[in-house]
């Protein structure tokens, strides 16, 4: 079993940065692939990023590679997802995810298994 706990979020201005953290409780952290996603009202879940159990594999959607970057810190039980160079269509809920049964993340959200309850992000153009 994995909780997990999203923060970060909030409002910020278009050009500027947020780091999201999601804080993870249960002994499985280190075992489990961890992504982010985000879904805007009206939109379908969208993949965001994704890290491998070690840390030393990522992935990114088209959307936002180069902008964003994603980490953990597998002492810390945490996962980070550093936003920079934000966008108005960026305005969205995050949400980080576990999955326990693969060593590298998918993008696919029906692959992952627990969920964090969101965290807003709104970027005022």
């Amino acid at each position: 079993q994995v909780q997990l706990v999203e923060s970060g979020g909030g409002l910020v201005q278009a050009g500027g940065s947020l780091r999201l953290s999601c804080a993870a409780s249960g002994r499985t952290f280190s075992s489990a692939a961890m992504g982010w996603f985000r879904q805007a009202p009206g939109k379908e879940r969208e993949f965001v990023a994704t890290i491998s159990r070690s840390g030393a594999y990522t992935d990114y959607g088209d959307s936002v590679k180069g902008r964003f970057t994603i980490s953990r810190d597998n002492a810390k039980n945490t996962v980070y997802l550093q936003m920079n160079s934000l966008k108005p269509e960026d305005t969205a809920a995050y949400y980080c995810a576990a999955d326990p049964t693969r060593t590298y993340g998918t993008i696919r959200y029906q692959d992952y298994k627990y969920w964090g309850q969101g965290t807003q992000v709104t970027v005022s153009s």
